[in-house]
């Protein structure tokens, strides 16, 4: 199995001679790996080696197979989980007492924010934390560290960007007034159900201007499922009324919800969701909230596989600042720039 270094553990052994990049043994297969032969991969900035199995988990595995530089996974996995977990509790006390503590909410968003800044390919490592489990929590989770980022893409401050973030992060919290035989139903809600689901909204509203005031927090909970057609709810406003902070949340909401794998939805493609992010630019969500988080999520694709409407494979190698979709592709030892050559289009990222 092939592995980072920096997943290496104290004990695996190599199943293959190690070279460095200039051709000098460095292991043999067979040794043992301890700190001392580890920090000589590092000393030799060997990058990848391959090791007899162990038992990984699931998103260690995703990790390795997506290529992915996974240095931030030992830090960041187990925080991920801490904020879904942290989240619950929220969900639950919210059940229970109808209020939240604005305390516990910095305490379960904020470690996931310090952390990971320190990875720029969203798309990657959104897609390798995401399971089918707990998907009102990771959702919730997910929205909040992408309206962060979103945020700071649009130069709001690092203080107001982690409120934002914040905000985002409890969008979702008057759901744990709906009951669960809806709000985790497995297949398409009925037109009575949907009406029912709309008033998470209200509710959110609700349980955080209870809690610590009327605030942005609270806004964004009654507003982010309006749209600027006025054609969302549950007020029907138009982008002229919405709060600024409220469009973002829906573009990181809208894009949450449609990569997310649920039981009764497979993850779409997210060329597919982006595109349609685009559409929805026009209509219903902000468009320069919508284009600056194109923008900037596009150029995750460099270095990731295609597959060309004609059939053909090859790798991203640039994106365009404008053309989003039709990015500079290598295709063997050629290059095919999709913002000449029109007749192409790309079909399917591989992740």
């Amino acid at each position: 199995m092939r592995i980072h270094v920096t997943e290496l553990k104290e004990g695996d052994k190599l199943s293959n001679d190690t070279f460095n990049s200039y051709g000098l043994h460095v292991l043999s297969k067979g040794t043992d790996l301890q700190a001392r032969e580890i920090s000589k991969l590092f000393q030799h900035q060997i990058e990848y080696v391959d090791i007899d199995a162990r038992e990984l988990s699931d998103i260690t595995i995703r990790t390795i197979e997506s290529g992915l530089n996974p240095k931030w996974l030992p830090t960041v996995e187990p925080i991920y989980q801490e904020a879904v977990n942290g989240y619950e509790q929220l969900f639950l006390e919210a059940l229970q007492s109808g209020k939240i503590v604005e305390e516990d909410v910095a305490q379960a968003f904020e470690p996931l924010v310090d952390n990971f800044k320190m990875e720029r390919d969203v798309v990657s490592m959104l897609l390798l934390l995401n399971t089918k489990d707990d998907y009102t929590y990771q959702h919730s989770v997910q929205v909040g560290m992408l309206s962060y980022y979103l945020a700071s893409w649009l130069d709001y401050p690092e203080e107001e960007a982690v409120k934002i973030g914040q905000a985002g992060f409890l969008h979702d919290i008057g759901k744990c007034k709906i009951h669960d035989d809806i709000l985790n139903k497995p297949s398409k809600l009925s037109d009575e159900e949907f009406e029912i689901i709309k008033n998470h909204t209200k509710f959110g509203h609700q349980i955080i201007t209870d809690s610590f005031g009327e605030s942005l927090a609270a806004i964004v909970a009654l507003q982010h499922h309006e749209r600027m057609d006025g054609s969302g709810y549950p007020n029907r406003l138009t982008g002229e009324e919405m709060h600024p902070v409220s469009k973002i949340i829906s573009v990181a909401d809208v894009y949450s919800a449609m990569i997310s794998s649920r039981v009764y939805q497979k993850k779409r493609d997210l060329l597919f969701v982006l595109k349609e992010l685009y559409r929805m630019s026009f209509t219903e969500l902000d468009p320069t909230t919508t284009h600056t988080f194109i923008k900037h999520m596009i150029p995750n694709f460099i270095g990731k596989q295609v597959e060309l409407e004609s059939g053909e494979t090859g790798t991203i190698i640039m994106t365009h600042p404008s053309e989003f979709f039709r990015p500079l592709i290598r295709i063997n030892e050629q290059f095919i720039d999709l913002t000449i050559d029109r007749s192409l289009e790309v079909k399917h990222v591989f992740m």
